[in-house]
């Protein structure tokens, strides 16, 4: 495993995030339905351990806050807290209180300590805002936030999926306020969504802010040839969603590279998004026993200028695809 400072901070990561949305209690009222409960869960956080991959996202919302329950017990089992960069998120409902969700500062406060409990830790290393709250002013967002750190509940401030006005807007009311600044961005990124390249991925690497990341294997699109399926794609509307006939000339792109060096298709998809500058650390998740050392050999896979323009070239853009 390799080791990457988050942005500009002092804080290093592993090179890979390990993705906790698979994971949770999948009968609780918006689970996902191919979620791994708490049993089947526990392999892929031995592999997680054991592979070096240190930084561990989840979120408040991932199956109704389970996820963290899980995460929280798998932490004490099979590692140490401060061998670990422990990362959630806000935003998304809770429950039908004034603070079960967005981004006032009532929400703040109420789930940063409801995350903690789950979690069964004293703090959070990284606290993400999950989307942009349009309800809510900036400054009160970044008030609360710096609060919360302050308060030695959390150590750094990130975000996710946001139009990059959006974060400039939240970055220029901290640098006002003179509080606590985002150090990371978490947005979706791979061969099939791109639109984050000329202005939010441009102002973080500008701006010197980490990116972390998510879907960067499409969902699982690009991890098998066109018209296969896995058994999330056919329960998961999130997936299906995600589909587009604009897309099969890259699958099949990213399927021709990887049958030329004999590796998986998802390693290929992979080791594009590692080979940005920009990119700190995607987060990959881990559903079957070859998921995460797949990845992680990944890092070992350098692709040529000839293969990445392959890839590349039969892209169409699409809007804004944030799930």
């Amino acid at each position: 495993m390799e080791y990457v400072r988050l942005g500009t901070t002092g804080l290093r990561v592993s090179r890979l995030a390990l993705g906790c949305m698979s994971y949770g209690d999948p009968t609780v009222a918006g689970a996902h339905q191919w979620a791994l409960d708490d049993e089947a869960a526990q392999p892929f956080f031995v592999q997680t351990v054991e592979l070096g991959i240190t930084l561990w996202d989840t979120a408040n919302v991932y199956q109704h806050g389970t996820s963290e329950e899980l995460v929280g017990r798998a932490i004490r089992r099979y590692t140490r807290r401060e061998d670990v960069v422990l990362a959630t998120k806000l935003h998304g409902k809770m429950h039908d209180g004034p603070g079960g969700q967005g981004l006032s500062r009532i929400a703040v406060m109420e789930q940063i300590d409801a995350s903690l409990t789950r979690l069964g830790v004293d703090h959070v290393d990284l606290y993400q805002i999950h989307r942009f709250d349009p309800d809510t002013p900036v400054e009160e967002t970044m008030e609360a936030l710096h609060d919360i750190v302050k308060a030695g509940k959390v150590r750094y401030l990130g975000a996710s999926s946001m139009y990059a006005w959006q974060f400039a807007k939240l970055q220029h009311a901290a640098a006002l306020g003179g509080w606590t600044p985002f150090v990371s961005m978490q947005n979706q990124y791979n061969l099939l969504r791109r639109q984050d390249e000329p202005e939010l991925m441009a102002m973080c690497a500008d701006q010197g802010v980490g990116l972390v990341p998510y879907s960067p294997q499409g969902k699982g699109r690009l991890a098998r040839p066109w018209g296969e399926q896995s058994h999330r794609s056919t329960v998961d509307h999130v997936v299906q969603a995600f589909d587009s006939p604009l897309d099969e000339p890259v699958v099949k792109a990213v399927q021709t590279v990887a049958e030329a060096r004999g590796i998986p298709m998802a390693q290929v998809a992979l080791a594009w998004v590692l080979h940005n500058p920009a990119v700190t650390s995607p987060i990959v998740g881990g559903t079957k026993p070859h998921h995460l050392p797949e990845a992680v050999a990944a890092l070992d896979v350098h692709l040529t200028a000839d293969e990445i323009r392959s890839m590349e070239e039969p892209y169409t853009p699409h809007g804004p695809s944030w799930f």
